[in-house]
């Protein structure tokens, strides 16, 4: 029999690190649903539970990466669970401080707890859910699983319709699934449009709605790029028709003559 010793320490530890975030009159602040407006992931309020699948193995980055700019929208400065199951650390790689912070995320706000196995990253996401200082929770897990069955989401659904709260799971090299979401996605890594000079551009994705509890059963693509400087999502600019400056692009005028004339737009 498995020895499950060190997974009651680590939920035991997590309790402990929840109880020192909420404080005296610590509370989860709700934001207001939408009702009878068309649903958009720019302005939707995501409380309760939602799925995100990678569209392939190769886009596991991608779901994770999304699925944290969502958590980060929705906590609005307050902590973040993230809840990494080994298997998906060791085929995506781990966080990265440096990156996080690119993202215009503080590395201080988010609470990482790393899952051995399915049950121990239900169990994670679970308690964080109750802590009503926590802000969302995110859980990337890797595979197929039986215990991430759709009993274990109504679990996690009732658990985050309790908090008042928002649970995120990211999932890579697995097909969709029935749950007990509120939405499902299919999230796809595109290329982002280099900024001036040639600096990377934006993280950028095409995020599917494959289903709404709420809505229809009629699936929809957006492409998104993810804003750290508002930390939130939005839709990738027109490409711009101005002309760029001459002098980024002419070369220097032979010494004695006069230089070109400049056009301006």
């Amino acid at each position: 029999m498995r020895n499950e010793a060190p997974e009651r320490d680590q939920i035991a530890a997590l309790r402990a690190q929840l109880a020192t975030l909420e404080g005296p009159g610590g509370g989860r602040v709700r934001t207001a649903s939408e009702t009878g407006v068309e649903f958009s992931p720019f302005s939707a309020d995501f409380q309760g539970l939602h799925d995100l699948y990678a569209d392939s193995v190769a886009d596991a980055v991608a779901v994770n990466a999304f699925s944290l700019g969502l958590a980060l929208r929705t906590a609005a400065g307050r902590p973040i669970v993230w809840g990494l199951h080994d298997q998906m650390a060791n085929e995506a790689g781990r966080p990265h401080g440096p990156g996080l912070q690119e993202m215009g995320i503080d590395p201080a706000g988010l609470l990482l707890v790393r899952g051995r196995d399915m049950k121990a990253l239900l169990a994670v996401g679970e308690d964080a859910l109750r802590s009503p200082a926590v802000g969302a929770v995110l859980l990337s897990a890797w595979g197929e699983a039986k215990a991430l069955s759709l009993t274990a989401s109504r679990r996690l659904a009732l658990a985050a319709e309790t908090g008042g709260g928002a649970l995120f799971l990211a999932r890579a090299g697995a097909a969709p699934a029935p749950s007990a979401a509120e939405t499902r996605w299919a999230i796809r890594a595109v290329a982002s449009r280099p900024l001036e000079a040639g600096a990377p551009g934006h993280p950028s994705f095409l995020a599917t709605l494959l289903r709404r509890r709420s809505g229809g059963g009629e699936t929809k693509t957006w492409p998104m790029e993810w804003d750290r400087d508002h930390r939130s999502f939005r839709p990738p600019a027109p490409l711009s028709g101005d002309l760029v400056p001459l002098a980024a692009h002419r070369t220097a005028p032979a010494s004695g003559s006069s230089p070109a004339p400049r056009r301006v737009a």
